[in-house]
């Protein structure tokens, strides 16, 4: 059975009850990836809700030229998939593990009497969808109405603040993201986030080290961001 303590740690199960969540273990099952395996498809059935307990999963959509544009990264305790199961449509988007990842899955039907029973999880999922919209209508506005500098040390602010390890006056993110990745989740292209990256380097806010973006004066950095 799944670790009722780690999902006490999860936003959507935190306010049932201990039986609840007893129950709700016996349907949850466990799925481990590899890093670089793919979890699913665009145009994929969407049958399951995913929670993650350890690693990272990458969620982008991807060209017929093998071009990508990656949305988000999500990790531990976080949930992603209800869309799908919401509105019965395919997979929106691809879902690929960075890193060797571990994952909470709860199928449809599960998830959907979950819902029904439990006003607080209906309210956790609205939040987090609701939240997702306003960062594409923001990635939207910032595209439009924002230089690539502020886009992408608003980026960099953001990823620290989601995925970065504190240590002393640094915050490393170690997401192993390429200057490609990078490109995409500002809408820039890699020559121009190589560019950015020169000119962060050379004011003394980031440097890379062993494929390691890190943060050395996150204040500035916001500053740059606005």
């Amino acid at each position: 059975m799944i670790e009722i303590d780690f999902l006490r740690h999860v936003p959507l199960f935190q306010h049932l009850s201990e039986d609840d969540r007893i129950r709700l273990a016996e349907s949850i099952k466990l799925q481990r990836l590899k890093k670089g395996e793919i979890l699913f498809n665009k145009g994929g059935a969407g049958d399951a809700l995913y929670i993650i307990k350890k690693g990272r999963i990458k969620i982008f959509l991807s060209s017929h030229a093998g071009d990508e544009v990656l949305l988000t990264i999500f990790s531990e305790a976080d949930f992603f998939g209800e869309m799908a199961l919401l509105d019965g449509m395919p997979r929106s988007a691809d879902a690929v593990a960075i890193e060797p990842t571990e994952l909470l899955l709860l199928n449809r039907n599960d998830f959907i009497s979950f819902l029904n029973h439990n006003s607080n999880a209906v309210q956790a999922v609205l939040q987090s969808l609701s939240q997702r919209l306003r960062r594409t209508d923001d990635l939207l506005e910032d595209t439009c109405f924002l230089q690539i500098s502020e886009r992408f040390a608003k980026k960099l602010v953001e990823l620290a603040t989601q995925h970065g390890r504190q240590e002393g006056d640094m915050i490393f993110i170690d997401l192993f993201l390429t200057q490609k990745d990078m490109a995409s989740m500002v809408g820039a292209t890699r020559e121009s986030i190589n560019k950015e990256l020169r000119t962060l380097r050379e004011k003394g806010l980031v440097s890379i080290q062993e494929n390691m973006i890190c943060i050395h004066n996150l204040e500035r950095l916001k500053r740059r961001a606005h």
